[in-house]
């Protein structure tokens, strides 16, 4: 199937400051995205900005689909003018997705920031399983989707770095702290992250330091999302590798972090 189509703008609310959630209805049938795949979006039908911006899948809605997306730059200042009817060329789904075995039954999943919107589509298809999720900001306007968090039976650990809104601190320190506190389940429980590069590497010193396991998606800036460009490598155990062809997802132990 096609990887390549045209969607029309049905929605581009701004649920925050600077923050817009984006609902897409695709002009054909696409392949099911699954938690942790993302899109290739063209903000504009102009030549400027010339490429196209990836974005987490963050909810499939059973034929279109949304991107939860943060306004930083002129590419995503131009993608929040986009209005019901608009239409934009689209490439998805791609990358890889989180693998989660049925034996993982103690599952903790981290957010950080933006990386709530893959982590969001995890819990939503997990919503039968026992899991908890630790989402972590830098303060309470950059908490997203914590209503529908707990529409899915979820009551997220929050830290903010400024103490708005729940723990003041990181979400790794907590997560630590939990960790501490629940010694003899540690090495049963499973990870999946999602969120800055901070946050991502001090999750890692954790998991090598309980021996815990798990998955966590990358956040990179992409020129082409194929793979042809390698300009999203990161270095790995196993030597560099494309974050938009061989993940954005990795094993949390195969990072090697410079």
């Amino acid at each position: 199937m096609n990887r390549l189509f045209k969607a029309t703008v049905t929605d581009n609310k701004q649920i925050k400051k600077d923050h817009y959630l984006l609902t897409l209805h695709p002009f054909k049938k696409i392949n099911r995205p699954e938690p942790g795949n993302f899109f290739m979006l063209s903000v504009d039908s102009s030549l400027d900005p010339l490429l196209k911006r990836p974005f987490s899948m963050h909810r499939w809605l059973g034929f279109d689909f949304q991107i939860l997306y943060r306004v930083a730059g002129k590419g995503t200042g131009i993608l929040s003018k986009r209005r019901p009817g608009d239409l934009l060329d689209v490439v998805g789904p791609l990358g890889n997705k989180f693998p989660v075995a049925k034996t993982h039954d103690k599952i903790i999943l981290i957010a950080g920031g933006l990386g709530i919107a893959p982590i969001f589509s995890l819990a939503e298809k997990l919503k039968k399983n026992k899991h908890l999720l630790f989402y972590g900001a830098m303060t309470k306007e950059e908490l997203l989707c914590i209503d529908e968090l707990k529409s899915l039976g979820i009551e997220p650990v929050i830290a903010t770095d400024d103490g708005t809104l729940g723990y003041k601190g990181v979400i790794t320190d907590i997560l630590k702290k939990f960790l501490t506190q629940n010694s003899k389940l540690k090495t049963q429980n499973y990870l999946y992250a999602c969120g800055p590069k901070p946050m991502l590497m001090a999750l890692s010193l954790l998991a090598r330091k309980y021996d815990l396991k798990g998955y966590m998606a990358l956040e990179q800036n992409m020129a082409c999302g194929l793979g042809t460009c390698l300009g999203c490598v990161v270095n790995t155990v196993d030597g560099y590798k494309r974050v938009c062809k061989e993940g954005p997802v990795f094993r949390i132990e195969e990072i090697v972090w410079e």
